[in-house]
């Protein structure tokens, strides 16, 4: 009857062991952003960043293994099951760019990502595990690489935080008087073209 009793008491002491083990490993930190890996959630400075689980699987993929070469292949065997029919090149090619633009990334200057010519990817931060995801008071901004990833964040921003930006840029003008005197200049030029439109030949 003992033996039972001890090798119950082991197994449940290694269960409890692996799910510490887990717990301890559940988020992952590199730069500024954080991942959790049980949610699939990747984060900037506390605000989460959404992306597509195809890229979540590539950051992953990278991540697993800092400073390693992850082979195209190795990422074409992990977002695509054999049998699926897809253009793999173009389409490993798409998501890690994709990644990248989450990441602030760029190919000719990567922080994050590396190509690997005709081998794969690495990545370069250095990899921190732990069990409590970091959340700041800030809010996400992300600075935009070029003007693609300009628009794409415009497109982004809800009308009320649109709104509180240009108020905010107005009301300086407002309160000096500046812009008072322009309202009134654009209402008379109005008032003036519709007079001489309307000015009897």
């Amino acid at each position: 009857m003992s033996t039972p009793m001890t090798s119950k008491s082991a197994l449940d002491a290694r269960r409890q062991q692996l799910s510490e083990t887990k717990a301890a490993e559940r988020y992952l930190w590199f730069g500024q952003f954080q991942v959790d890996l049980q949610r699939e959630e990747l984060f900037k400075e506390g605000s989460q960043v959404r992306i597509p689980s195809k890229v979540f699987q590539v950051l992953l993929a990278l991540v697993e293994r800092p400073g390693e070469i992850v082979t195209r292949e190795a990422l074409r065997a992990r977002l695509w099951p054999a049998g699926t029919f897809v253009n793999y090149d173009a389409n490993v090619n798409t998501t890690v760019n994709k990644l990248r633009l989450a990441l602030g990334d760029s190919p000719e200057k990567p922080m994050y990502v590396e190509t690997i010519p005709r081998q794969g990817y690495c990545f370069l931060g250095n990899v921190e595990r732990g069990n409590e995801l970091l959340r700041t008071s800030g809010v996400l901004t992300i600075a935009a690489a070029d003007a693609v990833d300009e628009q794409a964040a415009q497109q982004e921003a809800s009308p009320i935080v649109a709104r509180k930006i240009m108020s905010s840029r107005l009301a300086p003008l407002f309160t000096s008087g500046w812009g008072a005197a322009v309202l009134l200049c654009g209402i008379l030029i109005g008032v003036g073209i519709v007079l001489l439109m309307h000015r009897p030949s």
